[in-house]
Parts: C-alpha cells; sequence; structure tokens
C-alpha cells in the first residue's frame, strides 16, 4: 500500500486538503489553525539552527517533515474555505473571461438557426456541443435523464475527450519531429482550452481541461504521467482554487465517475479477448459505460432518487453517434458559411442528430426505463464501501475485506428495519 502512494505524490496532499475543508465546515477553526503554522515555522527555525550539527539526519527525520506537510496543508484548506465562506455570502458575480464565453456561446447559437432541425433538436446540439442549455426543455431533460445519458449536457470529460481525439487525429500529419511535437502539443492545448471557453468555462469543462493539459504535459516532456496521480494531481488544484467544489454535485459525479472508469474498465475489457476490431471498439465503449456507471449510480440516488435500466443499451449507440456530431458540429460552427461541401457536413449533423432523438424518444418510452430509489447519505456512503471492499477482495482474495462487506451489508439492514420500526 506505502509503495501504491509513493508512485502517486498528489494522493496525500490532496486527502489532508479534503480533511482540512471539511473540518473548517463542520468545526470552523479559522482561528486554531495558526496553530498549525506557528508549529511549522518553529520547526524549520529549530532545525536551520542546528542544521550543521546532524548534516545527515534529514532523511532520519522525514516522517516529521512529512507530518510538518500535513501541518501546512490543513492550514491552507482551512484559510481557504474560511475565505470561501466569506466570498459565498457575497452577492454572485461572473469574472470578466466568464462573461466573454457566454458572448462567444450566444453568437455560436446563430449558426444552429440554419440547420433544417425542430427548435428541440437545436437546444440539444447546443447543449451536447458548447454548454448551452438555456433553450432546453424540461420534458427533453427527463427523457435523456430516464435513458441515461444526461450527462451529455454537461460538457466534461467525454466531451473534451472526443475533442482531444479529434485534435489528435487532425495532427497526425504533422512529421514526426521534436520541433513538429512541440507544435501538436502547443496546438492541441491551446485549442482544447478555446473549447473550454466556448463551453462557457463551465466546471466539468475546466476540470477535463485540466486532466488532459495535465496528462499531456507529462507525455511531451516523457515523465510517463500515473493516471491517479493525474486525477488527484487536478482534484487538488481545483479545491485550492474553490473548495467548495468539493460539495458539488458535477464535481462528485465526474470524478467518481473517472476514477471507476481507469481502475475498472480495464479490468472488465480483459475479461472477453477479442480480435475483431469493431467488436473491440463496441465491448470498449460497452465497458466505459460500465463503469462509469458503477461510479456515480449511488451518488445519482442519493441526489437524484432515480436511476436508468437502460443506460447500457442507450450510451453504447449515443457514445456512438456523439463521438461524430460533437466534433462535425463544432467545426460546421467555426467554419464560415458558402464554403464548397459545407452542406454535405450540415447533411450529415441533420441525419446524426435526428437519429439520436429518436433513440432517445424510443427508450424513454419503455416501462420501467427509470428506476426510483433513493438513498440518505449513510446509505450512499455504505455502499461505496461495500463496493470498494467488493473490488478490493477481488484483487486480493483477502476473506477479511470480504467479512468487512458483508457486515457493512449487515449494518445496513439493521438500520433500515430500526427506522422502520
Amino acid at each position: 500500500m506505502l509503495e501504491e502512494i509513493q508512485k502517486r505524490p498528489f494522493a496525500r496532499p490532496l486527502f489532508w486538503l479534503i480533511m482540512g475543508i471539511l473540518l473548517q465546515v463542520c468545526f470552523p477553526l479559522q482561528h486554531l489553525s495558526w496553530l498549525l503554522l506557528i508549529v511549522v515555522a518553529a520547526t524549520v527555525l529549530i532545525s536551520l539552527c542546528f542544521a550543521n550539527r546532524q548534516p545527515d539526519g534529514s532523511y532520519q527525520y522525514r516522517w516529521v517533515w512529512g507530518v510538518l506537510m500535513a501541518f501546512l496543508i490543513l492550514f491552507v484548506a482551512i484559510q481557504a474555505t474560511e475565505l470561501a465562506e466569506q466570498r459565498r455570502a457575497l452577492p454572485p458575480s461572473s469574472s470578466w473571461l466568464q462573461e466573454k464565453a457566454k458572448q462567444a456561446q450566444t453568437e455560436m447559437i446563430g449558426r444552429l438557426d440554419e440547420l433544417r432541425l425542430p427548435d428541440e433538436t437545436k437546444a440539444v446540439l447546443a447543449a451536447i456541443t458548447i454548454n448551452y442549455t438555456k433553450t432546453m426543455t424540461r420534458e427533453t431533460r427527463s427523457r435523456f435523464s430516464a435513458t441515461g445519458v444526461a450527462h451529455l449536457f454537461s460538457v466534461g470529460g467525454f466531451h473534451v475527450g472526443i475533442v482531444c481525439a479529434f485534435l489528435g487525429l487532425l495532427f497526425a500529419v504533422f512529421p514526426k519531429r521534436s520541433l513538429f511535437h512541440w507544435i501538436k502539443f502547443l496546438l492541441t492545448i491551446s485549442l482544447l482550452w478555446a473549447f473550454t471557453f466556448l463551453a462557457g468555462l463551465s466546471n466539468p469543462a475546466v476540470r477535463a481541461a485540466l486532466m488532459f493539459t495535465i496528462y499531456l504535459t507529462g507525455q511531451m516532456l516523457k515523465q510517463q504521467p500515473e493516471r491517479y496521480n493525474t486525477l488527484a494531481a487536478t482534484a487538488f488544484c481545483m479545491l485550492v482554487y474553490k473548495p467548495f467544489f468539493l460539495f458539488d454535485i458535477g464535481f462528485q459525479l465526474s470524478f467518481s465517475a473517472v476514477f471507476f472508469i481507469l481502475y475498472l474498465q480495464p479490468r472488465l475489457y480483459r475479461l472477453i479477448e477479442l480480435r475483431n476490431p469493431i467488436f473491440k471498439s463496441l465491448w470498449g465503449v460497452l465497458t466505459v459505460t460500465v463503469a462509469a456507471q458503477t461510479g456515480i449510480v449511488f451518488l445519482s440516488c442519493l441526489y437524484f432518487g432515480e436511476c436508468s435500466t437502460v443506460f447500457l443499451f442507450t450510451n453504447l449507440f449515443l457514445s456512438l453517434l456523439s463521438t461524430l456530431l460533437i466534433p462535425l458540429t463544432l467545426v460546421w460552427m467555426i467554419v464560415p458559411s458558402g464554403i464548397p461541401g459545407l452542406e454535405i457536413l450540415q447533411w450529415i449533423i441533420e441525419v446524426l442528430s435526428r437519429g439520436m432523438m429518436e433513440i432517445v424518444y424510443r427508450f424513454s418510452m419503455i416501462p420501467g426505463a427509470t428506476l426510483s430509489l433513493r438513498f440518505d447519505f449513510i446509505t450512499s456512503l455504505s455502499a461505496y464501501c461495500i463496493l470498494g471492499l467488493l473490488l478490493y477482495y477481488f484483487r486480493t482474495k483477502q476473506t477479511r475485506l470480504l467479512l468487512s462487506a458483508l457486515l457493512l451489508v449487515l449494518f445496513l439492514l439493521c438500520r433500515q428495519i430500526f427506522f422502520m420500526v
């Protein structure tokens, strides 16, 4: 376990950062936290005074320095949370950059009026491409939610990943030289953040763009970035910037989904060995869908009180459609009118859009497409603990993990019986 943590240096700072945020929210400690800073400063001064006497003692006291670093992160987390609480009391305001992003969104939306599509379909296209949801009707949201694909309305990791893959395919024509590698890297990062800007700088889009930026930078520097460490670094940076992201539903859903995709998807993918490239791609989409849904199902029950029973089939079709529809629509919205061949691209977008809406409509009409299941916080947390214990049991085959999971199930059953009485 220690070796696993050492491979992910952002895991421990992230843990202490979250602990500091929770401590400040539950027990305001902004004044007492200064004692942590005093302890850190006093220890550093004492170590500087005796540095010449014990030149080789730094490694011997590495655990002391680890504790001091934890104290420092706790202090920063508590003070940042206190500052965020003061800002929340002020009237909400948008930054200059966010206002410019909203203006760019409004200008981009005008191009959709040229499509020969119903207003409902245009609203869906605006939502899945540049995160413009003001024209979305409640009925449309309900249909997408019932089919388990409501995540398409929030531009995040899925959308940024599609754009990143499209840019990688587009820049594959560059020569394989060092200079062109850097040009490709800079163009990819710039266009990735330009897309995030067009998406209104929404929190999920910024999270995904930051994660891809860290990952691509590590690859460019030939550091072989560790996936979980990249995820932890992204969460750390965002929580330092705004601690109350920790309680944001989108933050929790996206990071939970990404974590389970990173951990569970490769294991599910290896269960069946396929040689046909088409079947391998379909199997990859299915395993990603199952992994992501596993990560968010208990949060969905906690916040929304429902989960979809047809998500596996709808995600299979709509993920493939969206992979084509999102980049093609973005290109069509950016390219000026009148360019030869643009009519063909418009026709393709219209066909794909109608197909997407038809799939959502058909599956939303299936009886039992949505299962009502509401969890409270303790039940949801216990469910995740049971899931984690079971996954770790299948990896290590330690009987005590299975026993702990069964004890948690017994606890939930007893708790349910107690409240029923």
